[in-house]
This record gives structure tokens, sequence and C-alpha cells, in this order.
């Protein structure tokens, strides 16, 4: 069955620093494209940071332009989990986080390409 995971989301203050995890189980995570979406209310899902080769590599990635330079995704293939290091955390960052797989997705990590979903964490910036 496949299954992920995300953890580490909470409320933090403008400025600061939070790394969420996403644990998979049922699939090797190494061979998929992986992605983190965010979804404020009111507005619909999206990509904020991909990794979008399913090959092994990570070497082709989109990141979207609000987040450019201050939001990182990587990925441990030892413990099957992938992170998104956030920095610089600004209100307008606040959303429910999501991360999802694939095998196959395109270059502009359209969340229509993923299949598979967690269930979302909580990411609150605010003073």
């Amino acid at each position: 069955q496949v299954q992920l995971v995300e953890s580490g989301g909470g409320l933090v203050q403008p400025g600061g620093s939070l790394r969420l995890s996403c644990a998979a189980s049922g699939f090797t995570l190494e061979y998929y494209a992986i992605g983190w979406f965010r979804q404020a209310p009111g507005k619909e899902r999206e990509a904020v940071s991909c990794i979008t080769s399913g090959d092994g590599s990570d070497g082709s990635t989109f990141d979207a332009d609000s987040v450019k330079g201050r939001f990182t995704t990587s990925r441990n293939n030892a413990k099957n989990t992938v992170y998104l290091q956030m920095n610089s955390l600004e209100p307008e960052d606040t959303a429910v986080y999501y991360c999802a797989a694939d095998p196959v997705v395109g270059s502009s990590c359209p969340v229509g390409d993923f299949a598979s979903w967690g269930q979302g964490t909580q990411v609150t910036v605010s003073s």
C-alpha cells in the first residue's frame, strides 16, 4: 500500500525556519518524482518545490518563484523520506503543506501529474 505521511508543521514567527518531512512506505521514493504543494484557505493547491526526476537522481528540480532561495527539497533514500527545508518564512507561506509522488511528472510540477498524496500538515507563520 502506497502511503505518504507528512510531519514537522507548526507555528513559527516571520523570518523563522521549519523542516517538513514526508515518509514514504509501500514504494521506493528514490525512483519517483516528488513534490511539495501548499493550499491556503480559499486558494488553489500550488506547487512549491519539486524534484521532477524519477531516475534516482536529483538533477531536475522546480521551485515556485515565491519560494526560490528560501525553500529546498531534498531526500534521504536510506530513510525513504523527503524533506522541505523552509527558511525566511513569511505570513504568506501559511497553508496546509502536502507531499506527493509519482513515477513521471512534467518539468513544471503540475498538481494533476501526481497520483499519491499525503494527508497534509499545517504551517502557520505569525507573530
